[in-house]
């Protein structure tokens, strides 16, 4: 395996041009992004540092549903902001699983990351690059914030006024009681 490199041309005190090979940490990582919130953040922060260069991989809309997966967020949205991100240089688009091979040997990956809740499940490709898994942002995820959005849709509304008022009466009969 090679390590990638660029180059850079400076000038010497003579007038001399010289060229500088530097070696180039690439760092890749995947992620649906729904719901953009501080774990994510944290997460690329973090990935930005481990290397020169990032590119995040953001799984499509038809490849989330092919997960079972249902976002909130459109991929061009979330595409969009991931590629906002300070420390972000190229956001390329998640379509199967199968591509991340493809990924690293085309983009000259050195470091694959992703969280620790897939330890173990991207193994195979430490034959390309090193594999990595970080620990989640404790706290934080796009399912609980999914579980407390779920709560405010209308259906749901009415079913917490029914269960209030069940307990609003069992609390009058016990007051009545004593």
């Amino acid at each position: 395996r090679h390590t990638p490199t660029t180059s850079c041309q400076i000038k010497s005190p003579r007038s001399r041009s010289l060229r500088i090979l530097v070696a180039v940490t690439t760092v890749l990582t995947y992620g649906t992004f729904d719901l953009f919130h501080v774990g994510h953040l944290r997460l690329l922060e973090r990935l930005s540092e481990r290397g020169d260069r990032l590119i995040v991989g953001v799984s499509t809309d038809n490849f989330n549903v092919s997960k079972g997966k249902q976002t909130v967020v459109p991929y061009a949205d979330r595409a969009a902001i991931v590629g906002a991100i300070k420390g972000v240089d190229l956001v390329i688009p998640e379509e199967n699983w199968e591509q991340k091979r493809q990924n690293i040997v085309e983009h000259d990956v050195d470091l694959f990351v992703m969280g620790d809740d897939w330890a173990g499940k991207f193994d195979d490709l430490q034959d390309l690059c090193t594999v990595e898994y970080l620990p989640r942002t404790v706290g934080v995820s796009t399912s609980s914030l999914k579980e407390i959005l779920r709560v405010l849709d209308p259906a749901h509304i009415e079913e917490m006024q029914s269960a209030l008022g069940v307990v609003s009466r069992l609390l009058d009969h016990y007051r009545d009681l004593t």
